[in-house]
């Protein structure tokens, strides 16, 4: 519930630890959630209200069937969504009131460097880094501001934390070298997070792939729960020498390992694992879990993960 999430947070001893559980079975999870930047749109979920259309594997994969931006030379025609489409906040508001005792998180669904990728190519967006163009400043602008603008707009709904959904890492490290996001995107972020922290909401951040160069600097400008998707890419030992107790680590049994391929038995283990390091800091650890099918996950691990999470007491 609520307390135990906020306890969790602060590290300030929660009696258990609180598990997220997306997309479904909300009425097991300590925190829900609603998306207020609408990439699903439409009787089958497959349009963005920046403009373009997805193809999609499942409920939470798939890229732009074309991207919006097909000459970079035209970056000043694009416009943000409009800030007063209707039902923005429907599904948060119907959040709020079925689950009241919960920790409420706004979503803004893709967001940042990802939204930009899916706006444009994304191998266009990476050499438009290299060289710092203007047309990429005004994607960055078009798209953070816009996302500042919601921010705002879900002060108003007596929300707990904002989610960033940023995927910056690959399977081996990040996807542009550090000193470019850190001089590029760190400032950026931080405008944002300071704004996130201003309206007494905390910040959640997502994110796939390897990111251990710069959890550092997340931790610096504000990030008070980091969910590494893949902790399989991690020594997860060598994460909680490094940034527990700094941090509150929201991880799940990882989709490339154990949570796909092991058994019941094997993924109570994992989740011990992930306590034992992580969540020994009179709390810092959120449990995670996630249906996914479409990768191989079977029924009885995904349910094995809740299970797992829900039996990590502290007392």
């Amino acid at each position: 519930m609520r307390d135990q999430v906020v306890r969790a947070i602060r590290r300030d001893h929660p009696d258990y630890v609180p598990l997220i559980i997306w997309n479904q079975d909300f009425d097991q999870s300590d925190i829900v959630y609603g998306e207020i930047q609408k990439h699903f749109l439409g009787e089958n979920r497959d349009y963005s209200e920046w403009g373009f259309y997805w193809s999609r594997k499942d409920e939470t994969m798939g890229q732009p069937r074309e991207p919006l931006i097909k000459d970079w030379n035209e970056i000043d025609k694009l416009k943000p969504p409009s800030l007063d489409l209707p039902g923005r906040f429907d599904e948060l508001l119907k959040k709020k009131e079925t689950y009241p005792e919960k920790f409420l998180m706004a979503s803004l669904a893709l967001s940042g460097f990802t939204a930009m990728t899916f706006l444009a190519h994304f191998e266009e967006v990476l050499i438009h880094l290299s060289t710092k163009s203007q047309q990429l400043e005004r994607l960055i602008d078009v798209v953070f501001n816009f996302e500042e603008s919601l921010i705002r707009e879900t002060s108003n709904f007596d929300v707990d934390a904002i989610a960033f959904l940023d995927d910056w890492g690959s399977q081996n490290g990040l996807m542009v070298s550090p000193d470019h996001w850190r001089k590029i995107f760190k400032p950026r972020y931080r405008k944002q997070f300071d704004l996130v922290h201003q309206q007494g909401m905390y910040v959640y951040f997502h994110s796939c792939g390897y990111i251990y160069p710069i959890i550092s600097d997340f931790i610096e400008i504000g990030v008070d729960i980091l969910n590494i998707s893949q902790p399989n890419l991690y020594e997860i030992p060598k994460l909680g020498r490094d940034f527990g107790g700094k941090v509150c680590f929201c991880c799940p049994v990882s989709y490339q390992t154990t949570g796909i391929s092991g058994n019941p038995q094997e993924i109570e283990q994992y989740i011990e694992h992930l306590f034992e390091h992580l969540g020994r800091f009179n709390g810092g650890l959120i449990g995670y879990a996630e249906e996914y099918h479409s990768i191989g996950m079977s029924e009885e691990n995904y349910r094995a993960s809740i299970r797992g999470f829900k039996k990590l007491h502290y007392f």
